[in-house]
């Protein structure tokens, strides 16, 4: 199964723009489980979505979209995982091509990101979720998925939008490092908040979702859903005007967990990895 149900001619990995890498992992979460099932069910509904994208009026899989076979997980635990995905995405960026890791759990973006970083020492990250991730440890290890916005801030800037859950020690570490980060309030009262997210970002930027960004009114299908979120058209004016004005050089959607019955959550997970593709395809074009 490939993303978008494709003919093979786009599908080919020596002509694809785009590959798309499966990560079925989800060790560290808490609350719900079922995030390892995530990237199946992304793969299933984008074979029932219409491959022509209205808004911005292409057919965006004549890029070329490639889907690698899911990663296995390590069983040694969280941190041989992020060398396999290290690994894994530094090969895609070695052949010049836009990595789209679709978790899986939100630990996993810290390998995608190492990776990314080797080859942009000025990278910046644009980081969406509803939590601000910042523990040091959690339950054990610094690799949780609780913990991904504060390895990722250790290695470089990191810009986040749509938080609305955070612990005390987050708190005061946001406060004393100066972060910078839109609270899901501001998207509502703040005009001017993408103009602030854009403004803190270099000109390489890699993207990472968590799908409990969004309200879970339209995403559910999360491990730790929390009131309040981003709606579609709130995240796609982000992505938009990011995509148009910086050089995405990968992006990653995490956090689905597929409820049985419920495909709405998967096809949202879909849809916006396709229309992500298309705001990077069309920039370059």
């Amino acid at each position: 199964m490939n993303f978008g149900g494709i003919e093979a001619k786009y599908e080919a990995l020596e002509n694809a723009r785009f590959v798309v890498v499966p990560v079925p992992y989800d060790l560290t979460t808490t609350y719900q489980g079922g995030a390892r099932r995530g990237p199946a069910a992304i793969l299933e509904a984008s074979c029932h979505m219409e491959l022509y994208d209205e808004e911005i009026e292409t057919e965006t899989y004549r890029a070329g979209i490639h889907t690698m076979e899911p990663l296995e997980a390590v069983a040694s635990g969280p941190a041989g995982m992020l060398e396999r995905i290290e690994e894994a995405i530094g090969g895609v960026l070695e052949r010049g091509k836009v990595p789209v890791m679709l978790g899986g759990e939100h630990s996993i973006t810290l390998g995608a990101i190492r990776a990314a970083r080797k080859r942009c020492p000025r990278l910046t990250v644009l980081h969406l979720d509803a939590h601000a991730d910042m523990r040091v440890s959690y339950q054990g290890t610094p690799y949780s998925h609780a913990c991904i916005g504060r390895r990722i801030s250790e290695l470089c800037p990191v810009v986040q939008a749509g938080i609305r859950s955070m612990s005390a020690e987050e708190a005061r570490y946001l406060r004393r490092r100066k972060l910078p980060m839109i609270p899901a309030a501001d998207i509502r009262r703040d005009r001017g908040w993408i103009a602030k997210a854009v403004r803190h970002l270099s000109r390489d930027v890699y993207i990472s979702v968590d799908l409990d960004v969004f309200d879970p009114a339209i995403m559910p299908a999360t491990g730790t859903p929390e009131p309040g979120g981003m709606l579609w058209n709130d995240v796609l004016d982000l992505l938009r005007e990011v995509c148009g004005r910086k050089n995405v050089i990968g992006f990653d959607l995490v956090e689905l967990a597929p409820i049985p019955g419920m495909v709405a959550p998967d096809f949202l997970a879909a849809r916006l990895t396709y229309r992500i593709m298309g705001y990077v395809a069309q920039k370059s074009r």
